[in-house]
């Protein structure tokens, strides 16, 4: 969510020498946005506070701009000798900063969050929204991790991510999801290869029990994939590029298959669409019930914000992104 801001402030220091400090296991990403100069991997924890310290400090920067409202990020560039530091006046580090912004009312999309401290710094926010460039290396690394599950080179693929981190109450049902995949399949000729991270290997073992109910077995002819827990983030991010769109609650993979300019049929439930929903191209789907968005991990009634949403809703959205996606195909 804050690529389209790093991509105002290349815009804005055209001839300036631009890094991006980020924690290392998301260096993958902000290294496909083209532009930047260097890509500064951090540590992070406590036991890398020191060596992420003295790595700023070794590049000699001039200026920071503090995405982060932490007081570890603005206490980090001061530790570093960064001589001007520029972020919101958050988290008791306003006597860090050499320009504290003061932060906006809460409730705003994290993306607009970003926006409104480049404006408050004079930083002009229009042009570039930040979309990744994918490489022919990760291309070919994804093309081969779907052979090997006979998924053929060019087929026409739909991305499932239905788990979620922080808490089991943002997975909408694994039936459905089986569901929605099943007649992916028959209706609308796609494959479906399902991804995640080793945590949400339960959702995937899940979905597999009710494929095999519905007489669909996974990885039956390359139709229906699980790779969920067995990609690593450069793979996920070649199976995004050559997807046809992404079905996702709000998760990490949402938000990457956004910034690969990918449509995404995004599934909220506890969690709060004004705050993080995704950039570009999406058909949001939740259900108005009084408790939502809750914010909780689980909860503690009976999931309805989740259970009204039917496999009708997600298979018809996702319908749309297709004949969408073959519209704008035909007419470019």
């Amino acid at each position: 969510m804050a690529l389209p801001s790093v991509a105002a402030v290349r815009d804005h220091f055209a001839l300036q020498h631009l890094a991006v400090a980020l924690p290392r296991g998301m260096a993958p990403v902000i290294r496909l946005l083209s532009g930047l100069d260097a890509v500064v991997p951090l540590e992070g924890g406590q036991d890398g506070f020191v060596s992420d310290v003295a790595t700023l400090a070794g590049r000699k920067y001039d200026v920071a701009i503090l995405f982060p409202n932490s007081f570890r990020s603005a206490w980090m560039t001061y530790r570093a000798g960064i001589v001007e530091r520029w972020g919101y006046a958050a988290d008791f580090r306003s006597l860090l900063l050499t320009r504290a912004v003061m932060r906006p009312p809460e409730g705003g999309h994290h993306s607009n969050y970003y926006r409104t401290l480049l404006r408050k710094l004079k930083i002009s926010i229009e042009g570039d929204v930040g979309n990744l460039v994918v490489t022919d290396s990760q291309r070919a690394r994804a093309t081969r991790l779907l052979e090997r599950h006979k998924v053929a080179s060019g087929k026409s693929i739909v991305v499932m991510a239905p788990g979620a981190a922080h808490g089991h109450a943002k997975q909408w049902l694994p039936e459905r999801y089986a569901e929605v995949a099943r007649r992916s399949v028959t209706e609308l000729g796609q494959s479906v290869v399902f991804v995640g991270g080793a945590n949400d290997r339960p959702a995937g073992r899940a979905i597999e029990s009710f494929l095999i109910k519905f007489g669909r077995g996974v990885s039956d002819a390359g139709r229906i994939v699980n790779l969920i827990g067995h990609t690593d983030l450069t793979e996920l991010i070649g199976v995004l590029a050559d997807c046809e769109a992404c079905v996702s609650n709000d998760t990490g993979a949402m938000h990457l298959a956004a910034a690969l300019a990918k449509p995404v049929v995004a599934v909220f439930g506890p969690s709060d669409e004004r705050v993080t929903a995704p950039v570009g191209r999406h058909e949001l789907l939740s259900h108005p019930v009084r408790c939502r968005p809750c914010l909780l991990r689980d909860c503690p009634i009976d999931h309805r914000c989740m259970t009204g949403i039917s496999t009708d809703d997600v298979f018809s959205a996702l319908a749309r992104c297709l004949t969408s996606n073959e519209t704008t195909e035909a007419s470019s």
